[in-house]
């Protein structure tokens, strides 16, 4: 089985990444660590702050032939990121989407600002995220609308943190 985390940054993706990985002892992939490992070996032309559109499309098709190995394998694995296309079912065959599960995590306006200073306390809980000063409220509540307009739009499965913030295993 494959697990699929996309979502808005901030989300709680790696987060929730590491709590399947406890329970189901699945191996995980971070996008952004494939991102920064082909960057910084020079694989690539791309940076850091290259368009999420770039690095998509630079990104998905290397991670979707890892998916296509797991499953040609019987393996699982867990693949968290930002760059997961809302088209990812086009990657796949009817018969290897059985075995893939997909959630969008996207919190609401109310939510981000309500809670921003949780947000942000959580922002390098498992990976180290520096300053972070991309991380603002405006930002934040500008991509989860894109993020969600795009979820609706294509149809995909999305999780709308709202009220609270609830997001566990067991919901996937």
């Amino acid at each position: 089985m494959v697990i699929l985390i996309a979502g808005a940054t901030h989300t709680g993706k790696t987060a929730l990444a590491q709590k399947l990985l406890e329970r189901y002892h699945f191996p995980y992939l971070s996008i952004d660590h494939l991102k920064m490992g082909l960057i910084r070996s020079g694989n690539t032309t791309l940076t850091p702050t290259s368009s999420d559109e770039a690095l998509t499309g630079y990104l998905w098709p290397i991670v979707s032939e890892m998916i296509h190995t797991v499953l040609d394998n019987r393996q699982n694995l867990i693949v968290e990121g930002c760059y997961i296309p809302f088209d990812w079912r086009a990657s796949f065959s009817p018969e290897e989407l059985t075995q893939i599960r997909y959630c969008c995590l996207v919190m609401s306006e109310g939510y981000i600002r309500r809670n921003f200073s949780v947000i942000r306390a959580y922002a390098g809980v498992v990976e180290d995220r520096g300053a972070d000063e991309a991380c603002t409220v405006e930002r934040l509540v500008e991509e989860n609308a894109r993020v969600l307009a795009q979820a609706q739009a294509q149809g995909v499965d999305y999780l709308l943190i709202d009220d609270r913030y609830q997001v566990e295993p067991e919901l996937l």
